[in-house]
Protein backbone atom coordinates (compact mmCIF):
# COMPACT_ATOMS: atom_id res chain seq x y z
CA UNK A 1 0.00 0.00 0.00
CA UNK A 2 1.41 2.76 -0.83
CA UNK A 3 -0.76 5.78 1.19
CA UNK A 4 0.85 6.28 4.99
CA UNK A 5 -2.34 5.94 7.20
CA UNK A 6 -2.55 7.97 10.19
CA UNK A 7 -3.53 6.14 13.19
CA UNK A 8 -5.91 8.05 16.17
CA UNK A 9 -4.63 8.27 19.45
CA UNK A 10 -5.01 5.09 21.97
CA UNK A 11 -8.30 5.88 24.61
CA UNK A 12 -7.53 5.85 28.14
CA UNK A 13 -10.12 5.91 31.04
CA UNK A 14 -12.07 8.99 31.39
CA UNK A 15 -12.01 10.29 27.78
CA UNK A 16 -15.04 11.15 25.91
CA UNK A 17 -16.66 9.27 23.07
CA UNK A 18 -19.59 10.23 21.37
CA UNK A 19 -22.41 8.78 19.79
CA UNK A 20 -23.61 9.57 16.22
CA UNK A 21 -26.30 8.00 14.43
CA UNK A 22 -25.44 7.99 10.93
CA UNK A 23 -27.97 6.24 9.33
CA UNK A 24 -30.95 4.64 11.08
CA UNK A 25 -32.50 6.53 14.21
CA UNK A 26 -32.70 3.87 16.76
CA UNK A 27 -31.64 5.18 19.55
CA UNK A 28 -35.11 7.04 20.26
CA UNK A 29 -37.43 3.65 18.99
CA UNK A 30 -35.48 1.73 21.83
CA UNK A 31 -34.41 3.86 24.03
CA UNK A 32 -33.33 1.01 26.58
CA UNK A 33 -31.32 -0.77 24.78
CA UNK A 34 -29.28 2.29 23.38
CA UNK A 35 -29.18 3.35 27.45
CA UNK A 36 -27.83 0.03 28.11
CA UNK A 37 -24.91 0.00 25.68
CA UNK A 38 -23.51 3.57 26.87
CA UNK A 39 -23.65 2.32 30.51
CA UNK A 40 -22.00 -1.07 29.52
CA UNK A 41 -19.39 0.97 27.33
CA UNK A 42 -18.71 3.25 30.27
CA UNK A 43 -18.60 0.59 33.12
CA UNK A 44 -16.43 -1.65 31.02
CA UNK A 45 -13.71 0.99 29.59
CA UNK A 46 -13.99 4.07 32.19
CA UNK A 47 -14.71 6.42 29.10
CA UNK A 48 -17.40 8.81 29.23
CA UNK A 49 -20.00 8.82 26.46
CA UNK A 50 -21.90 12.11 25.55
CA UNK A 51 -24.30 12.41 22.48
CA UNK A 52 -23.95 14.63 19.29
CA UNK A 53 -27.44 16.77 18.38
CA UNK A 54 -28.75 14.69 16.32
CA UNK A 55 -28.18 11.29 18.30
CA UNK A 56 -31.14 10.89 19.93
CA UNK A 57 -33.26 12.43 17.00
CA UNK A 58 -36.62 10.74 15.52
CA UNK A 59 -35.78 7.75 12.81
CA UNK A 60 -37.90 9.55 10.12
CA UNK A 61 -36.57 13.29 10.69
CA UNK A 62 -32.82 11.61 10.64
CA UNK A 63 -34.10 9.86 7.32
CA UNK A 64 -35.33 13.11 5.69
CA UNK A 65 -31.79 15.08 7.12
CA UNK A 66 -28.52 13.76 6.28
CA UNK A 67 -27.03 16.74 6.34
CA UNK A 68 -27.86 16.85 10.09
CA UNK A 69 -26.01 13.01 10.45
CA UNK A 70 -23.32 14.60 8.78
CA UNK A 71 -23.10 17.67 10.79
CA UNK A 72 -22.59 15.22 13.83
CA UNK A 73 -19.87 13.31 12.15
CA UNK A 74 -18.00 16.33 11.32
CA UNK A 75 -18.55 18.05 14.95
CA UNK A 76 -17.73 15.05 16.67
CA UNK A 77 -13.93 15.21 14.96
CA UNK A 78 -13.59 18.62 15.02
CA UNK A 79 -14.42 18.30 18.79
CA UNK A 80 -10.59 18.69 20.66
CA UNK A 81 -12.20 17.05 23.65
CA UNK A 82 -13.66 14.08 21.85
CA UNK A 83 -11.42 11.03 21.42
CA UNK A 84 -13.32 8.86 19.52
CA UNK A 85 -16.53 8.12 17.95
CA UNK A 86 -18.49 5.30 17.79
CA UNK A 87 -21.80 4.41 15.42
CA UNK A 88 -25.11 3.49 17.76
CA UNK A 89 -26.61 1.01 14.82
CA UNK A 90 -26.34 0.60 11.43
CA UNK A 91 -29.30 0.88 8.53
CA UNK A 92 -28.80 1.11 5.29
CA UNK A 93 -28.35 5.08 3.57
CA UNK A 94 -25.26 5.60 5.02
CA UNK A 95 -24.49 6.23 1.83
CA UNK A 96 -26.30 9.28 1.63
CA UNK A 97 -24.01 11.56 3.75
CA UNK A 98 -20.83 10.97 2.24
CA UNK A 99 -21.05 13.51 -0.27
CA UNK A 100 -21.61 15.91 2.85
CA UNK A 101 -18.86 15.48 4.60
CA UNK A 102 -15.65 17.11 4.61
CA UNK A 103 -12.85 14.68 4.87
CA UNK A 104 -10.42 17.30 5.73
CA UNK A 105 -11.78 17.29 9.00
CA UNK A 106 -11.59 13.77 9.60
CA UNK A 107 -7.83 13.98 7.97
CA UNK A 108 -6.66 16.89 10.47
CA UNK A 109 -8.43 15.26 13.53
CA UNK A 110 -7.54 11.47 13.38
CA UNK A 111 -9.72 10.07 16.18
CA UNK A 112 -10.78 6.61 17.11
CA UNK A 113 -14.22 6.06 14.50
CA UNK A 114 -16.08 2.37 15.09
CA UNK A 115 -18.95 0.52 14.39
CA UNK A 116 -20.17 -2.08 11.40
CA UNK A 117 -22.69 -3.38 9.19
CA UNK A 118 -23.73 0.22 7.08
CA UNK A 119 -20.99 2.23 9.09
CA UNK A 120 -18.78 0.83 6.00
CA UNK A 121 -19.74 3.73 4.14
CA UNK A 122 -17.93 5.96 6.98
CA UNK A 123 -15.11 3.55 7.11
CA UNK A 124 -14.17 4.08 3.41
CA UNK A 125 -14.46 7.87 3.84
CA UNK A 126 -11.94 7.56 6.89
CA UNK A 127 -9.87 5.47 4.55
CA UNK A 128 -10.37 7.72 1.60
CA UNK A 129 -8.87 10.73 4.16
CA UNK A 130 -6.10 7.98 5.31
CA UNK A 131 -7.61 7.14 8.81
CA UNK A 132 -7.05 4.21 10.26
CA UNK A 133 -10.98 3.27 11.68
CA UNK A 134 -12.48 0.41 13.47
CA UNK A 135 -14.96 -2.40 12.34
CA UNK A 136 -16.53 -3.53 15.49
CA UNK A 137 -19.57 -2.90 18.00
CA UNK A 138 -21.63 -0.27 17.61
CA UNK A 139 -23.53 1.27 20.84
CA UNK A 140 -26.82 -0.73 20.33
CA UNK A 141 -25.30 -4.32 18.56
CA UNK A 142 -22.35 -4.88 20.97
CA UNK A 143 -22.18 -2.57 23.53
CA UNK A 144 -25.44 -3.19 24.70
CA UNK A 145 -25.36 -7.56 24.51
CA UNK A 146 -27.77 -8.79 26.43
CA UNK A 147 -26.84 -9.53 30.13
CA UNK A 148 -23.19 -7.88 29.75
CA UNK A 149 -20.40 -7.49 27.43
CA UNK A 150 -18.95 -10.73 26.19
CA UNK A 151 -15.16 -11.00 27.86
CA UNK A 152 -14.35 -12.25 23.76
CA UNK A 153 -15.46 -8.84 22.75
CA UNK A 154 -14.87 -6.64 25.53
CA UNK A 155 -10.92 -7.75 24.79
CA UNK A 156 -10.44 -7.12 21.91
CA UNK A 157 -11.32 -3.55 22.28
CA UNK A 158 -8.98 -2.78 25.15
CA UNK A 159 -6.08 -4.53 22.79
CA UNK A 160 -6.73 -2.73 19.90
CA UNK A 161 -8.88 0.69 21.23
CA UNK A 162 -6.55 1.24 24.70
CA UNK A 163 -3.20 0.21 24.01
CA UNK A 164 -0.13 1.50 21.61
CA UNK A 165 1.54 -1.87 21.34
CA UNK A 166 1.11 -4.35 18.57
CA UNK A 167 -2.41 -6.23 18.66
CA UNK A 168 -0.62 -9.70 18.49
CA UNK A 169 -2.65 -13.24 17.71
CA UNK A 170 -6.10 -13.08 17.50
CA UNK A 171 -7.56 -16.26 18.82
CA UNK A 172 -10.79 -17.81 17.67
CA UNK A 173 -13.59 -17.52 20.03
CA UNK A 174 -14.02 -20.61 21.75
CA UNK A 175 -17.06 -19.84 24.76
CA UNK A 176 -19.64 -20.01 21.86
CA UNK A 177 -21.15 -17.68 19.34
CA UNK A 178 -24.73 -16.21 18.89
CA UNK A 179 -27.03 -14.58 16.34
CA UNK A 180 -30.20 -14.81 18.61
CA UNK A 181 -32.86 -13.12 17.78
CA UNK A 182 -34.17 -11.33 21.07
CA UNK A 183 -37.09 -8.37 20.58
CA UNK A 184 -35.49 -5.37 21.72
CA UNK A 185 -38.98 -3.89 21.84
CA UNK A 186 -39.44 -5.98 24.97
CA UNK A 187 -37.38 -4.17 27.93
CA UNK A 188 -37.13 -7.85 29.62
CA UNK A 189 -35.15 -8.81 27.35
CA UNK A 190 -32.15 -6.78 28.19
CA UNK A 191 -31.18 -8.84 31.05
CA UNK A 192 -31.84 -12.25 29.05
CA UNK A 193 -28.48 -13.37 28.03
CA UNK A 194 -28.46 -15.11 24.20
CA UNK A 195 -28.25 -18.41 24.00
CA UNK A 196 -24.82 -19.54 22.51
CA UNK A 197 -23.83 -21.89 19.98
CA UNK A 198 -20.41 -23.91 20.93
CA UNK A 199 -17.44 -22.47 18.74
CA UNK A 200 -16.20 -24.98 16.56
CA UNK A 201 -13.10 -22.25 15.60
CA UNK A 202 -11.99 -20.48 12.01
CA UNK A 203 -11.96 -23.00 9.27
CA UNK A 204 -8.54 -22.26 6.82
CA UNK A 205 -10.23 -23.20 3.40
CA UNK A 206 -6.81 -22.59 1.49
CA UNK A 207 -3.48 -21.30 1.04
CA UNK A 208 0.21 -22.32 2.06
CA UNK A 209 3.23 -20.30 3.76
CA UNK A 210 2.67 -17.03 5.32
CA UNK A 211 1.20 -14.25 3.95
CA UNK A 212 0.78 -10.37 5.23
CA UNK A 213 -1.01 -6.80 3.93
CA UNK A 214 -2.78 -4.04 5.76
CA UNK A 215 -6.69 -5.10 6.32
CA UNK A 216 -9.99 -3.80 4.04
CA UNK A 217 -12.46 -4.11 3.70
CA UNK A 218 -16.26 -4.72 5.33
CA UNK A 219 -20.27 -5.23 5.14
CA UNK A 220 -20.26 -7.78 2.09
CA UNK A 221 -23.63 -5.70 0.89
CA UNK A 222 -22.58 -2.53 1.92
CA UNK A 223 -19.52 -3.04 0.02
CA UNK A 224 -21.65 -3.77 -3.14
CA UNK A 225 -23.35 -0.53 -2.64
CA UNK A 226 -20.57 1.77 -2.79
CA UNK A 227 -18.93 0.06 -5.71
CA UNK A 228 -18.50 3.45 -8.86
CA UNK A 229 -18.87 5.98 -5.77
CA UNK A 230 -15.75 8.53 -5.19
CA UNK A 231 -15.08 6.58 -1.72
CA UNK A 232 -14.66 3.03 -3.56
CA UNK A 233 -10.97 2.21 -2.41
CA UNK A 234 -8.28 3.20 -4.81
CA UNK A 235 -6.70 0.54 -7.52
CA UNK A 236 -3.40 0.85 -4.92
CA UNK A 237 -5.23 -0.50 -2.16
CA UNK A 238 -6.06 -3.40 -3.15
CA UNK A 239 -2.22 -4.37 -3.88
CA UNK A 240 -1.18 -6.81 -1.34
CA UNK A 241 -4.30 -6.06 1.10
CA UNK A 242 -5.99 -8.61 3.30
CA UNK A 243 -9.61 -8.16 2.22
CA UNK A 244 -12.16 -9.11 4.96
CA UNK A 245 -15.90 -9.59 3.96
CA UNK A 246 -18.91 -10.44 6.23
CA UNK A 247 -22.65 -10.37 5.45
CA UNK A 248 -25.14 -8.87 7.53
CA UNK A 249 -28.37 -10.11 8.96
CA UNK A 250 -30.99 -10.11 6.09
CA UNK A 251 -28.56 -13.30 5.08
CA UNK A 252 -27.60 -12.87 1.26
CA UNK A 253 -27.68 -16.48 -0.11
CA UNK A 254 -24.23 -18.43 -1.04
CA UNK A 255 -25.22 -17.38 -4.97
CA UNK A 256 -25.25 -13.74 -4.24
CA UNK A 257 -21.72 -14.00 -2.48
CA UNK A 258 -20.53 -16.09 -5.46
CA UNK A 259 -21.45 -13.80 -8.15
CA UNK A 260 -20.13 -10.33 -5.48
CA UNK A 261 -17.14 -12.71 -5.79
CA UNK A 262 -17.07 -12.72 -9.18
CA UNK A 263 -17.13 -9.32 -9.46
CA UNK A 264 -14.15 -8.76 -7.52
CA UNK A 265 -12.28 -11.18 -9.94
CA UNK A 266 -13.90 -9.07 -12.68
CA UNK A 267 -12.82 -5.69 -11.47
CA UNK A 268 -8.91 -7.51 -10.88
CA UNK A 269 -9.08 -7.06 -7.23
CA UNK A 270 -8.87 -10.67 -6.37
CA UNK A 271 -5.64 -11.22 -7.82
CA UNK A 272 -4.19 -8.50 -5.94
CA UNK A 273 -4.44 -9.88 -2.41
CA UNK A 274 -2.80 -11.28 -0.12
CA UNK A 275 -5.94 -12.94 1.56
CA UNK A 276 -9.09 -13.21 2.20
CA UNK A 277 -11.24 -13.44 5.84
CA UNK A 278 -14.83 -14.05 5.77
CA UNK A 279 -16.99 -13.39 8.88
CA UNK A 280 -19.50 -15.88 9.92
CA UNK A 281 -22.69 -15.64 7.98
CA UNK A 282 -25.36 -13.53 9.84
CA UNK A 283 -28.80 -13.97 10.08
CA UNK A 284 -30.60 -17.06 10.32
CA UNK A 285 -28.03 -18.95 8.49
CA UNK A 286 -27.94 -22.48 10.19
CA UNK A 287 -23.94 -23.55 10.68
CA UNK A 288 -25.06 -26.77 8.04
CA UNK A 289 -25.38 -24.30 5.76
CA UNK A 290 -21.73 -22.77 6.48
CA UNK A 291 -20.13 -25.36 4.05
CA UNK A 292 -22.48 -23.98 1.12
CA UNK A 293 -20.77 -20.52 1.54
CA UNK A 294 -17.19 -21.54 1.82
CA UNK A 295 -17.73 -24.02 -1.15
CA UNK A 296 -18.73 -21.02 -3.60
CA UNK A 297 -16.05 -19.21 -1.85
CA UNK A 298 -13.36 -21.79 -3.19
CA UNK A 299 -15.18 -22.05 -6.33
CA UNK A 300 -14.24 -18.49 -7.20
CA UNK A 301 -10.89 -18.07 -6.20
CA UNK A 302 -9.63 -21.50 -6.87
CA UNK A 303 -11.53 -23.51 -8.97
CA UNK A 304 -12.82 -20.13 -11.67
CA UNK A 305 -9.66 -17.85 -10.93
CA UNK A 306 -6.77 -20.00 -10.56
CA UNK A 307 -5.86 -18.57 -7.03
CA UNK A 308 -5.46 -21.54 -4.79
CA UNK A 309 -2.31 -20.19 -2.88
CA UNK A 310 -4.07 -17.37 -2.04
CA UNK A 311 -4.76 -17.74 2.13
CA UNK A 312 -8.88 -17.75 3.09
CA UNK A 313 -9.98 -18.09 6.15
CA UNK A 314 -13.90 -18.53 7.01
CA UNK A 315 -16.55 -18.30 9.45
CA UNK A 316 -14.95 -15.60 11.73
CA UNK A 317 -15.87 -13.71 14.83
CA UNK A 318 -16.51 -10.61 13.01
CA UNK A 319 -19.12 -8.60 11.82
CA UNK A 320 -22.85 -9.68 12.38
CA UNK A 321 -21.99 -12.50 15.39
CA UNK A 322 -21.10 -12.17 18.71
CA UNK A 323 -19.14 -11.76 20.38
CA UNK A 324 -17.49 -10.33 17.59
CA UNK A 325 -13.23 -9.01 17.16
CA UNK A 326 -12.32 -5.62 15.83
CA UNK A 327 -10.35 -5.13 12.77
CA UNK A 328 -8.50 -2.18 11.71
CA UNK A 329 -8.45 -0.05 8.33
CA UNK A 330 -4.98 0.10 6.91
CA UNK A 331 -2.90 -1.85 9.64
CA UNK A 332 -0.91 -4.63 8.94
CA UNK A 333 -2.24 -8.35 9.47
CA UNK A 334 -0.11 -11.90 9.26
CA UNK A 335 -2.13 -14.81 7.76
CA UNK A 336 0.01 -18.09 8.42
CA UNK A 337 -1.27 -21.48 6.74
CA UNK A 338 1.00 -23.38 7.99
CA UNK A 339 0.52 -23.09 11.72
CA UNK A 340 -3.74 -21.66 11.00
CA UNK A 341 -3.25 -18.20 13.04
CA UNK A 342 -3.86 -14.74 11.83
CA UNK A 343 -2.20 -11.74 13.82
CA UNK A 344 -2.14 -8.02 13.51
CA UNK A 345 1.12 -7.26 13.43
CA UNK A 346 1.25 -3.81 14.57
CA UNK A 347 -0.57 -1.35 16.61
CA UNK A 348 -3.74 0.57 15.30
CA UNK A 349 -3.17 3.47 17.89
CA UNK A 350 -0.86 5.73 19.13
CA UNK A 351 1.00 6.85 22.48
CA UNK A 352 -1.53 10.16 23.95
CA UNK A 353 -0.11 13.17 23.10
CA UNK A 354 2.33 11.69 19.85
CA UNK A 355 0.59 13.98 17.22
CA UNK A 356 0.27 17.43 19.29
CA UNK A 357 4.17 16.82 19.98
CA UNK A 358 5.19 15.64 16.09
CA UNK A 359 3.46 19.45 15.46
CA UNK A 360 5.61 21.24 18.00
CA UNK A 361 8.59 19.65 16.50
Amino acid sequence: MKTTMLKPEKLQPGDKVATVSLSWGGPRVFPHRYEAGKQQLEEEFGVTVVEMPHTLSDPSWLQNNPQARADDLMQAFADPSIKAVISTIGGDDSIRILPLLNLDVIRSNPKIFMGYSDTTATHLACLKAGLVSFYGPAIMAGFAENGGLFPYMADSVHKTLFSSAPIGKVAPNNEGWTVEFLDWADPENQSRKRKLTPSTGWKFLQGKGVHRGHLIGGCFEGLDWLRGTDFWPEPEMWQDAILFLETSEEAPSPNEVLRGLRTYAAMGILKELSGILFGRPGGHVQPEQFEEYDKVISQVISNEEGLSDLPVITQMDFGHTDPMFVLPYGIQAEIDCDEQQFTIIESAVGETGKRERELEN
